[in-house]
């Protein structure tokens, strides 16, 4: 069974990592600094998730051309923020598939360390195994 049993929750639980993220006070400007828009495809359940150049979180569709677009399953996404998989490794693996700029890419990871100490509290507050 997947972590995220519908995309509802995964948009609440996921949603609420990037707004916390986005708000951190040193890595919510440096994301904004970096001018880049993520848009997260993910399945299993399936929806689109994206992180604007503006700091905003929208999770569903949007009219935006993303800089870097990530695709990968829900499951992987879980892992991922409870740094079970890094993202060299699950790129090398097919896990994570990357379209865009890659240095564009890894130097948005030193940015993840306020949501990698976030996730696991957020994913307990929502009843998921961590």
């Amino acid at each position: 069974m997947a972590v995220f049993e519908n995309t509802e929750k995964m948009y609440t639980v996921l949603g609420s990592l990037f707004e916390h993220l986005l708000a951190d006070p040193a890595t919510g400007p440096k994301f904004v600094e970096s001018k880049i828009t993520i848009k997260f495809i993910i399945d299993d359940p399936t929806g689109t998730i994206w992180l604007t150049d503006e700091g905003k979180v929208i999770c569903g569709p949007a009219d935006i051309k993303p800089t870097i677009q990530m695709t990968l399953n829900g499951d992987t996404c879980h892992l991922f923020w409870l740094q079970q998989i890094s993202l060299p490794i699950a790129l090398a693996k097919g896990k994570i598939k990357a379209k865009g700029p890659m240095p564009k890419v890894l130097k948005l990871l030193p940015m993840l360390k306020p949501a990698y100490e976030a996730y696991p509290e957020i994913a307990r507050s929502f009843n998921l195994a961590v």
